[in-house]
């Protein structure tokens, strides 16, 4: 009888939690911010780093880089996860590259001659709430890293894979 009485308080807890914003589908809160992708570490998210890209044109190549030769948002997992509140940012305009860290900084080739040669990560969308996707990523992603930006801005949000 004790156990019944605990899961339906517990059945409670939770269902408060969900109604009040605390809480999606998934267990996990809301990101408390739009259009900044969040990685989720068992029942947390981390806020990933915004940076902005910089191109760079030289010897009929096209790279784009940010500086730092590595994320502060870290994760062991080859698989990570996301979520994703979306404002103004369609989430289906997501793409995600890996950089390679070169003299400190991290760098993506995108364009060698006229050919685009960066092949972005293919992504899965699921809906968790009105506006919060999660994100998953169809790959193993090796140690490295990583960044995540909408199609056609210079923003980045950067994590690394260890």
């Amino acid at each position: 009888m004790s156990r019944l009485v605990t899961l339906l308080a517990w059945c409670c807890v939770t269902l408060a939690a969900q109604q009040d914003g605390g809480l999606n589908r998934l267990g996990l809160p809301n990101p408390p911010k739009q259009d900044v992708p969040f990685l989720i570490h068992g029942s947390q998210l981390v806020e990933l780093d915004r940076a902005a890209a910089t191109m760079e044109e030289s010897k009929n190549q096209v790279r784009y880089w940010i500086p730092g030769a590595a994320a502060a948002a870290k994760t062991p997992l080859a698989a990570p996860d996301f979520l994703f509140d979306s404002g103004e940012v369609d989430p289906r305009d997501l793409e995600l590259y890996r950089f390679e860290v070169v003299k400190g900084r991290r760098e993506l080739l995108y364009r060698r001659k006229k050919k685009v040669v960066a092949e972005p990560y293919f992504l899965n969308l699921e809906g968790v709430e009105e506006r919060v996707v999660r994100i998953r990523i169809n790959a193993s992603l090796q140690p490295g890293e990583y960044g995540i930006t909408p199609r056609g801005q210079d923003s980045v949000y950067t994590f690394s894979v260890f």
